[in-house]
């Protein structure tokens, strides 16, 4: 049930933009990748060293100091991201995971088993990474959400402030999500090109992240992955389609242009 509070209160929480600026935040921003392409209990998932490659370009040239790690447990991937929320962010901007893997609705696969999104993201929660308080947590995830195709429908369409102030802000405020397909569905990796999550993600942020508000941004990615269409012999998994799913708990805009020097 709801609960009330006695007064309404509104806190003034400034900028509609975060502060990215490397003036206030010197040291380039994190960026971990875990790319798991063999396992122990699934089928080994080819193309995606392409995404990896292509994902670890994209954020370098982005500002980003970009780790990748291949084939983790899921103890090693705890350990990883537990040891990353654990370092001092205070001199960098933001935070970036990007998770490539098996899934399922709302977890991801180590090599040898499976945890909940949740619970790693939630190493970056304010009170496990206080450097990372009110900074954008960005999760991106290449993963199935479940088995189901999705089948598509006819439509008719058209193409194509620097001073600092103390508040309380909400554990949970801060981070976006950004899957490869929406709950209870199917996410599709070609074995030569990669994902058609990650092709689009990076395409679209290599050709306009300079210029376009991140929500902006993810927007234009469901549109690139919702026009892709599955090429099979098999009439069961043939033209099928799948679009990707935001969920943004930020409280202000994000320009990746701030955490670059523009040429």
């Amino acid at each position: 049930m709801d609960i009330y509070d006695d007064e309404h209160m509104q806190v003034d929480m400034s900028s509609s933009a975060y502060n990215l600026d490397k003036e206030h935040f010197p040291e380039p921003s994190l960026c971990v990748i875990i790319n798991n392409k063999n396992f122990v209990y699934h089928n080994e998932r080819r193309g995606t060293d392409v995404d990896a490659d292509t994902l670890c370009r994209c954020f370098t040239v982005l500002g980003f100091q970009v780790e990748v790690k291949c084939d983790q447990t899921h103890k090693q991937m705890i350990d990883l991201l537990r040891d990353v929320s654990k370092q001092d962010h205070s001199k960098r901007a933001c935070f970036v995971c990007i998770l490539l893997s098996h899934g399922d609705n709302g977890k991801i696969n180590g090599t040898d088993g499976e945890i909940e999104i949740q619970y790693l993201s939630g190493m970056f929660c304010g009170m496990q990474c206080p450097s990372l308080s009110g900074k954008p947590k960005l999760f991106f995830i290449q993963a199935c959400q479940g088995t189901m195709f999705d089948d598509g429908v006819e439509v008719d369409s058209i193409l194509e402030t620097d001073s600092l102030t103390q508040c309380v802000i909400p554990v949970e405020a801060d981070f976006l999500y950004c899957h490869s397909t929406v709950p209870g569905y199917y996410s599709w990796r070609n074995m030569e090109c990669g994902s058609w999550f990650v092709q689009s993600l990076t395409q679209v942020l290599s050709s306009s992240a300079i210029n376009m508000e991140l929500i902006k941004l993810l927007t234009r990615v469901n549109f690139k992955v919702a026009n892709f269409e599955s090429a099979t012999r098999s009439e069961g998994t043939n033209k099928k389609k799948q679009v990707s799913c935001i969920m943004s708990k930020l409280t202000k805009q994000f320009f990746f242009k701030h955490l670059k020097e523009l040429e």
